[in-house]
């Protein structure tokens, strides 16, 4: 008697790729053009490619598609600035993006990072941003302009002959001054962790130390934050955090509360602590080119 195939039997697993893609009509026609022998698996929920080179060829494609989607926003940009365009001396157009090229603002910086891939060129010292950002440039250019303008050389020497003689001038000498000692007044009931990122009223620090010393509540009150008539602080030392213990910290899952801000330190937020991985990328550049010029000399 001949035997009969056995149905149940287990099958080989076909050797291919899934993949999902956006619910579009134009994208599942490209795709179906581009992998004719693709078919959908309602078991997989995603389609799949057969083949052993399935999954690179789907990479390649998508990495095109992706290419394209950005040259049809790059293109619509463009037609948006032909239409509505920035005129400004710190804005120059060339065939592949926006350059903007200012005095150096805090303000400026922060503004421009904002704007989907915009780019930092050292080379050149200036940012680069591609046209398909072009809606996010036009909506903070008014405030980008405005902290270039006010960061020209001969506005801020404008702004120091007024400042000079001031009671204002002497206010934040005196505050220089003070934060130049690296110190910080903290509740003597209440000690932050040392050796830790620790958010400030003067941003988020590491504090290393301390020699007991007491500190006078004036100087707290008019330097750093208002001092209870009945609270007891001393100073303690504190450095700046490196962009390594930076990263691997772990940021607190809410802001700061008024108890914690009128204690004087916190555990710092997401926010404060991507301000502060900022300002140590910066510093890290910095003198990572001082040293290669260093080295070039």
């Amino acid at each position: 008697m001949e035997e009969q195939p056995n149905d149940t039997a287990p099958t080989e697993p076909r050797v291919g790729a899934t993949t999902d893609l956006p619910h579009d009509r134009i994208t599942v026609q490209h795709f179906r053009e581009s992998f004719p022998r693709a078919r959908w698996s309602d078991s997989l929920n995603a389609w799949f490619v057969p083949g052993r080179t399935a999954e690179r060829r789907i990479g390649r494609w998508l990495a095109e598609m992706e290419a394209e989607a950005d040259a049809f926003a790059d293109e619509k940009g463009r037609d948006a600035f032909a239409f509505d365009p920035i005129e400004s001396r710190y804005l120059e157009t060339t065939p592949s993006a926006f350059q903007i090229r200012t005095p150096y603002s805090r303000t400026v910086v922060n503004e421009i990072r904002e704007i989907p891939s915009a780019r930092w060129d050292a080379d050149r010292r200036l940012w680069t941003v591609p046209y398909r950002s072009y809606d996010e440039l036009r909506r903070r250019w008014p405030a980008i302009e405005a902290a270039a303008e006010r960061n020209e050389p001969e506005a801020r020497k404008a702004r120091r002959e007024a400042f000079k003689g001031t009671e204002e001038e002497e206010a934040s000498k005196a505050r220089s001054s003070e934060r130049r000692r690296k110190r910080y007044p903290v509740p003597a009931h209440d000690v932050p962790p040392f050796e830790r990122a620790v958010g400030t009223h003067v941003g988020v620090v590491i504090f290393i130390g301390t020699d007991g010393e007491l500190a006078d509540p004036a100087t707290v009150s008019a330097f750093y934050f208002p001092a209870g008539q009945s609270e007891e602080h001393f100073w303690v030392s504190w450095r700046p955090g490196s962009l390594e213990e930076l990263v691997t910290t772990w940021p607190a899952r809410t802001s700061p509360g008024e108890e914690e801000r009128a204690r004087g330190w916190w555990l710092p937020d997401l926010e404060e602590l991507r301000t502060a991985r900022q300002k140590a990328r910066s510093k890290l550049r910095t003198q990572q080119r001082r040293e290669e010029q260093g080295d070039s000399a």
